[in-house]
């Protein structure tokens, strides 16, 4: 499998170990990644302005047609907005129009045929979980885990096609497949607050906080994520806390399962 990976802004700049255990992770079962000069995926202009969004996503997606590759994002963020403008175009012929007159000034052609994928499906259903399973080396048997989605995976569900937004399994199976207990927790599927977080931080503190507390009630003894949004806004909100939960990219859960070294995956940051 060949993919274009597409790291968006938050990973090269907050959390790089996420691109190393990414990378790691997918070299070592046959996933090949190629980089292209790809910019912001659009999500912070989507709701100031929906061209612009539009224009800087299919961007993207026409460097990656033009080089005949699907791309792979470990970001959920950058997922669910290059998903959306894919929708957005197949629905409006007028905008259509403008983004590919938008496009020709740099040469490139309006993208029709580029899938746009996250990691963990590409995991789950690309590698497939056998393939996953089979590369453990190191289970993390004992290990008991809180998965968190994030938003923009499972909503809305018609354009992200994640899995089943209300009852989702993709994660806890990925989860399994290291060898890990994943536990069951009522906030699962909630929002982590990031996107709150200028607008209103008490209310999106409270949300944060909220979310480890239940996980840490549930019994999970490590909180794994796999979007760098989340990531963070959990990494922040529990800075300098005695009691704080252990935090993991699924990645790098994976890659310690797979036998890797924890420096390998970005974890002796």
């Amino acid at each position: 499998m060949n993919y274009a990976l597409f790291l968006g802004c938050k990973i090269p700049s907050k959390v790089p170990a996420y691109e190393v255990s990414t990378r790691a992770v997918l070299g070592r079962l046959g996933v090949v990644l190629h980089d292209l000069p790809f910019d912001c995926c659009g999500y912070p202009v989507r709701s100031l302005d929906r061209d612009a969004s539009v224009v800087a996503a299919a961007r993207n997606m026409a460097l990656a047609a033009r080089a005949g590759l699907d791309v792979l994002t470990p970001c959920k963020c950058c997922f669910g907005n290059l998903r959306h403008a894919q929708r957005l175009l197949d629905e409006d012929a007028n905008l259509r129009e403008r983004v590919a007159a938008a496009l020709k000034a740099e040469g490139l052609d309006l993208p029709t045929s580029v899938r746009v994928e996250h990691l963990l499906p590409v995991l789950a259903r690309g590698v497939g979980l056998e393939a996953v399973e089979a590369a453990v080396v190191a289970p993390r048997a004992g290990l008991r885990v809180a998965a968190h989605y994030g938003c923009h995976a499972l909503r809305p569900s018609a354009v992200t096609r994640f899995d089943n937004p209300m009852a989702p399994t993709l994660f806890e199976n990925l989860v399994r497949a290291t060898g890990a207990q994943a536990v069951e927790w009522p906030r699962r599927l909630e929002c982590c607050g990031e996107p709150l977080h200028e607008a209103n931080p008490t209310l999106s503190d409270r949300i944060a906080q909220g979310k480890v507390a239940d996980a840490r009630e549930a019994g999970a003894q490590v909180l794994v994520t796999a979007c760098p949004y989340c990531h963070m806004r959990f990494l922040s909100i529990q800075a300098g806390r005695p009691d704080a939960l252990p935090m993991m990219l699924y990645p790098q859960l994976l890659g310690l399962a797979m036998g890797m070294t924890p420096r390998s995956l970005g974890l002796d940051a």
